[in-house]
């Protein structure tokens, strides 16, 4: 396992750690309170976070190639 993926995996672990969490605060405080409100913020901010590696993930050879080459034949895309 490559460490971007160990890496998406602590976090998406986290999530779920922070989701049950807030899901608890909740029924304890009521959905209406700041301690919950609080709680399901965490959480948001996790998923950014984790939504934002995602989008800055480290290119594979291929992708450096075709910026590099744009006009090869192996980067073409072709619409429908």
């Amino acid at each position: 396992m490559t460490n971007t993926q160990e890496t998406t995996n602590t976090i998406q672990e986290t999530i779920q750690a922070e989701v049950e969490q807030a899901r608890s605060v909740c029924d304890l405080t009521g959905s209406n309170s700041a301690e919950c409100a609080a709680a399901w913020d965490a959480v948001e901010e996790l998923q950014a976070e984790a939504s934002h590696q995602r989008q800055n993930k480290p290119k594979n050879s291929l992708e450096q190639y075709c910026d590099d080459n744009p006009e090869a034949a192996e980067c073409r895309v072709y619409d429908d």
